[in-house]
């Protein structure tokens, strides 16, 4: 899969948006110009086996996806509590999909402060009824989520939030659980790490 890179430092093309809940994850997609987020689908979230992480891992091998944004949870202070861990640890169960398909797909961290209460919002301005809420919300969550990510991209000319990495193998993804420290950099130190790279 190639997975090209624009001058500003960001992967071009299809990406996923994806919320992460303890009962459902939403999925959302863009175009290859990352120009519009659409609500793609709902998945009911698996703990045990994890199949929701295979699904995603699929669709983006199957869409030649060359980004996969995860929503970080974040109170209006900015502070991070267990949902924040919640999609942290989903994040690296991603990429560790990723990893063991052979894909060199990245997964970034986004602050995704109150895209399910814009989502709700939007769906009740829209005319559905709270009831078939539940349904649609998580995607549309991620639609939110995936589109505040590009349009980032777009406006700095670079890659946003925190890249996600594997975790060693000897850390346990069956469960679900993940009980070593996080390793995610932002993509500015990526950036960084780069030009120092190159200087050398």
């Amino acid at each position: 899969m190639t997975n090209p890179v624009a001058a500003g430092g960001y992967p071009q093309g299809v990406k996923l948006g994806v919320d992460v809940g303890t009962v459902r994850v939403g999925v959302a997609i863009c175009d290859r110009d990352s120009i519009l987020a659409t609500p793609y689908k709902t998945l009911d979230r698996n703990a045990k086996k994890n199949s929701d992480v295979r699904v995603i891992a699929k669709l983006a091998e199957e869409l030649g996806a060359v980004q996969v944004i995860v929503g970080l949870p974040r109170t209006m202070k900015g502070e991070e509590h267990a949902s924040a861990r919640m999609a942290t640890d989903y994040a690296m169960l991603l990429a560790a999909e990723f990893a063991s398909r052979g894909l060199a797909v990245p997964v970034n961290l986004v602050d995704e402060r109150l895209s399910s209460v814009t989502a709700h919002r939007n769906l009740h301005e829209a005319g559905m009824s709270s009831r078939d809420h539940r349904k649609v919300v998580d995607q549309v969550a991620a639609a939110g989520i995936l589109q505040h990510a590009i349009d980032m991209q777009k406006a700095r000319g670079a890659d946003v939030g925190s890249r996600v990495t594997a975790p060693s193998p000897s850390v346990d993804l069956g469960a679900g659980e993940v009980d070593q420290p996080v390793h995610a950099t932002s993509a500015a130190d990526t950036a960084r790490s780069s030009d120092n790279g190159r200087q050398q």
